[in-house]
């Protein structure tokens, strides 16, 4: 391994393909026999540092339309928080079902989970019938893994009935020194960034993409009031960015006045800091608040001059959903994937029907739609919101801030690189863009 980290290092690309590829590597990984260590936990009090494991383990065979790839940076996603916790499920149901698929996948299916959603790296090896990639190619990694044998996903990859998340609902993921990923997640890494700016936006910014622009999500317009939750966060923050980057009126909802200056930093002048105005959805457990849903939405209206959302983009889940449906202009868009303070949604119907409201249900995105928002990154439109860097050894300490909500933006994890900073290729583009990125890495 330390031989092709040299070559990388040493910018040696063209020698990379006639390495060897190690037998092992170090891997962030959960353990089956540890599934049921939280058991009868709160999920608050689930703790990833004691479920996350950095250990050696053997290189995954590589089959046709699949690719090695020598990873340098990679980072922490909510989907490893949920991996780590064993919720909603394990996700060793996850691999058991897809090693059942062929004798291709029958090696996912192991007694450890190697995690990890994003990648930046070199590629080490590529299988029979891959012909866009080669050896030597810096790329990052999206995270659709799509078998496409059946008709469902020709018109959009992710309504393929054998789509899976790569780390999360598949094995040998990115938070390691290799990673084994098809030829499809592959996209160049924007030149630009370091090794680590390049591995955070991955996941999150593609998710944002087709969430809030895609005709697949809420086809965002130019002067559409955006009403997006957790707007500092690892989804929010990129949200905030297409929302700007294209026109539209966000009004970033965050939970203190720290994260407040942070979407003000962004160019966000409407923020709504949670904190300050005290909205409490929710009076008990079982019983929700509509006057708090009607403060919220005098306060948009007052912000924008009297004008509600014309989408709302949604990923807290059951806290905030019966809000979002409320606050939604007449005819307007509720966009909502991930629900991370819950999965039950209760919300009034009536707010709903009357008014002629969509919810649509929007999960990561198909790979042109993931390769359009890279190429916002490569084009400096759409930057990376990277707040904090770890050493691979204290992931399941990136694991537990994420958990806890102690991050802003994106946490990145260095595996191969062995510090930050590296891996800029055109200095050139990056003086004319280091303003923003310092500003975003600031976060």
């Amino acid at each position: 391994m330390d031989e092709i980290k040299d070559a990388i290092l040493a910018d040696h690309l063209d020698a990379v393909g006639g390495l060897a590829v190690p037998e092992s590597y170090r891997a962030v990984l959960v353990r089956k026999d540890e599934q049921d260590m939280f058991e009868g936990l709160a999920t608050k009090d689930k703790d990833p540092r004691t479920s996350l494991h950095v250990e050696e383990v053997p290189t995954p065979e590589l089959g046709p339309g699949e690719a090695i790839v020598a990873v340098m940076a990679s980072s922490v996603n909510y989907n490893t928080v949920w991996t780590s916790i064993f919720e909603p499920v394990s996700t060793f149901g996850f691999l058991a079902r897809y090693g059942k698929v062929s004798d291709l996948t029958r090696k996912h299916d192991l007694p450890y989970h190697v995690v990890g959603s994003d990648l930046s790296g070199v590629v080490l090896r590529v299988g029979p019938g891959v012909n866009k990639w080669k050896p030597g190619d810096e790329v990052v990694a999206h995270c659709l893994s799509v078998e496409l044998e059946d008709p469902a996903g020709h018109d959009d990859t992710m309504m393929d009935p054998q789509q899976r998340i790569w780390g999360f609902e598949t094995n040998f993921g990115g938070l390691a020194e290799l990673a084994l990923v098809k030829s499809n997640q592959l996209m160049p890494k924007p030149a630009h960034l370091t090794w680590e700016e390049a591995a955070v936006p991955g996941l999150v910014n593609s998710t944002a993409y087709r969430q809030l622009v895609s005709h697949n999500g809420a086809n965002m317009k130019q002067g559409d009031v955006v009403l997006i939750w957790g707007a500092s966060g690892g989804l929010g923050s990129y949200a905030t960015q297409m929302a700007l980057n294209g026109g539209a009126i966000p009004v970033c909802v965050v939970s203190s006045p720290e994260k407040a200056d942070i979407v003000r930093s962004m160019g966000a002048q409407l923020v709504i800091d949670r904190s300050a105005e005290g909205y409490q959805f929710w009076k008990d457990e079982h019983t929700q608040d509509p006057k708090e849903w009607q403060r919220l939405g005098a306060k948009i209206r007052e912000l924008t001059g009297g004008d509600d959302s014309d989408i709302v983009f949604e990923h807290p889940g059951r806290e905030t959903f019966g809000a979002s449906v409320y606050v939604a202009r007449r005819g307007g868009t509720i966009v909502t994937c991930a629900s991370t303070s819950g999965y039950l949604h209760q919300y009034d119907n009536r707010y709903l029907w009357m008014n002629l409201k969509r919810i649509i249900g929007s999960h990561f995105a198909n790979y042109r739609e993931a390769w359009e928002a890279n190429r916002l990154i490569d084009r400096g439109l759409i930057h990376p919101t990277l707040s904090k860097t770890y050493a691979m050894n204290d992931v399941g300490q990136a694991a537990c801030d994420v958990h806890r909500n102690l991050h802003q933006g994106k946490v990145g994890v260095l595996t191969l690189a062995p510090e930050e900073g590296l891996g800029v290729k055109d200095v050139a583009k990056r003086e004319r863009h280091l303003t923003a990125i310092n500003r975003f890495r600031d976060i």
